[in-house]
């Protein structure tokens, strides 16, 4: 077979013969680089490339080309090659434009002009692009089926583990004809729902996390005994202590309840995150995360309830869900929170059949011509509006406060205004959600007054809480629940109870010596994406100290 092609697009002669003599220079090994003047010589030599059956790896574009812009381009380049990675081209004077592919088009990547040095400026940039192509390829995506009813909520927490576990399904309703024959010949009958079919034919029915993860290749068994390190948490604190921790020689393992990404991987987009100037997705940065941390040689263990964690000697010891153990030196504890409950009647019993916490992406589609209403203030809150905007006819937060302004980034409080169809009532709570077997209106009060809102998505952002209370007496929590760490452990010059070295606690370290802890789930931390990850990585020196001392 021959060698995938790199193919970049240019109507400027001088620029087109420049672009492709560095990337010959870098990528010509393993890659054929083609060059093309104009969008439409460039199609024709992407359908003559598809007809002879060869693959295409990445496409570099230009974006001010005459008579097809590299926008436009790179749409139909996406129906010959829907798989191949794509990088925008452009001058600095057309920067929005640039941003605007990535945001609407599904361009990867945009570059400067001039992108000297390359290997600052170019090369970091397809480097990314063709890592990301090696992983999915032209390959068939072989796709897991899902059916399930659309308002029950196990099959909207299958849906959701699928999605955020990167697993290539397809939906089907129970409704559908093609869902009656799939069941038709998996044996099973809509009572069994939801039914998962693996891509080899394994028939699961009302399948839990873990038997979900098993039969569709997600790792689930350790394959060691001890570690130098284990995480526990899979968010952006765990994820940056793993990516530190097996980069620097530790055997590491991170063990993740459910989904790598914690809370911020179900963000819409991140848009203050540091680096990534025109904004990424949570599922792209902690997918990103999760393959560095990979390539690294950490483990990355999914669907894996931790219930127990106690001290044996100089080991620290991990228990699972199932009574199975692993053992370490060391811990971080990178759990993050979970969103706290709305307290009004008929949530509990709606919730997954049209109350969501969190952003819930794999409605999206099901909120066309529908009003969405949102709950909360934060950020989080307000990244859902926005995305929501693009699916909804119209969306509205409620927010309890008087403004925005408290709780919401200023950037993010701008986008909002500037969206039409996007809403906010202050001084609004929730009362009451009503449906039988799906929402269908909700009870909003504002200063006495209640108003009954039709609808049928309900999203919730109200705080989040920390699951901390499998960790037992041992480890010093606040009042909230959140874990102590370091200068918040001593007292009146007094370490805490039962500590037994001959110093402090460092300032990432609980009450347990060894157990480190990082991001959200650690009392009085910052709440940021940013700070999360770098705690993970403070953590992750501090280990090394306590395992000097050892």
């Amino acid at each position: 077979m021959s060698q995938p092609i790199l193919m970049t697009v240019d109507d400027d002669p001088a620029v087109s013969r420049s672009v492709a003599r560095d990337l010959r220079r870098r990528y010509g090994k393993d890659y054929r680089v083609i060059r093309a003047d104009s969008g439409a010589d460039a199609l024709d030599a992407l359908r003559e490339i598809k007809l002879r059956g060869d693959a295409v790896a990445a496409i570099l574009a230009d974006y001010r080309m005459p008579h097809m812009d590299g926008i436009v381009f790179l749409e139909k380049a996406m129906d010959l090659f829907p798989n191949a990675r794509r990088a925008l081209l452009t001058a600095y004077a057309d920067t929005d434009a640039a941003i605007q592919a990535i945001n609407v088009v599904d361009v990867d990547h945009y570059l400067l002009k001039p992108w000297d040095p390359p290997e600052e400026k170019l090369y970091p940039v397809i480097d990314s692009l063709v890592e990301t192509w090696l992983a999915v390829g032209d390959r068939p995506v072989e796709e897991t089926k899902l059916i399930g009813h659309r308002y029950s909520a196990p099959s909207f927490r299958m849906r959701d583990f699928l999605a955020r576990n990167a697993v290539p399904y397809r939906w089907y309703s129970v409704d559908d004809e093609e869902a009656g024959r799939i069941l038709q010949a998996a044996g099973a009958c809509e009572t069994d729902i939801p039914v998962v079919v693996t891509p080899d034919g394994t028939v699961l029915k009302q399948p839990s996390g873990s038997e979900i993860a098993d039969a569709v290749g997600l790792s689930t068994q350790p394959a060691q005994d001890f570690y130098d390190l284990v995480v526990i948490g899979g968010g952006p604190a765990g994820l940056g202590a793993a990516v530190y921790g097996a980069s620097e020689g530790l055997r590491t393992v991170l063990v993740e309840r459910k989904a790598t990404g914690g809370q911020a991987g179900t963000s819409s987009r991140i848009e203050n995150y540091l680096g990534f100037p025109d904004g990424v997705s949570g599922a792209q940065l902690t997918d990103r995360a999760r393959r560095q941390a990979q390539k690294f040689g950490a483990e990355v263990l999914t669907a894996r309830d931790v219930v127990g964690l106690e001290a044996r000697g100089s080991s620290r010891v991990v228990t699972f869900g199932d009574g199975s153990e692993i053992a370490a030196h060391s811990v971080i504890l990178s759990s993050g929170v979970n969103y706290r409950a709305l307290d009004a009647e008929g949530i509990a019993e709606l919730t997954g059949r049209g109350v969501y916490y969190g952003s819930a992406a794999t409605e999206a589609p099901e909120c066309s011509n529908d009003h969405v209403y949102i709950v909360g203030g934060a950020n989080s809150a307000g990244q859902a509006a926005v995305f929501f905007a693009q699916h909804a006819a119209n969306v509205t937060l409620l927010v309890r406060g008087a403004s925005l302004e408290a709780s919401m980034s200023h950037y993010l409080i701008e986008q909002i205004t500037a969206i039409e169809n996007v809403h906010v009532r202050t001084h609004t709570t929730v009362v009451k959600a009503h449906g039988d077997d799906h929402l269908e209106s909700i009870t909003v009060c504002k200063d006495g007054v209640t108003e009954k809102l039709d609808t049928e998505h309900l999203f919730i952002f109200i705080g989040a809480a920390p699951r901390t209370e499998w960790l037992g007496k041992n480890v010093l929590r606040d009042s909230h629940g959140f874990v102590r760490t370091g200068p918040d452990l001593v007292e009146d010059g007094r370490r805490p109870p039962g500590w037994s070295l001959d110093r402090d606690p460092h300032y990432l370290e609980s009450s347990v010596p060894g157990v480190f802890v990082a991001g959200d789930v650690r009392s009085q931390s910052v709440k940021r994406v940013a700070s999360a990850v770098g705690e993970g990585a403070m953590a992750v020196t501090l280990v090394h100290r306590y395992l000097e001392e050892q």
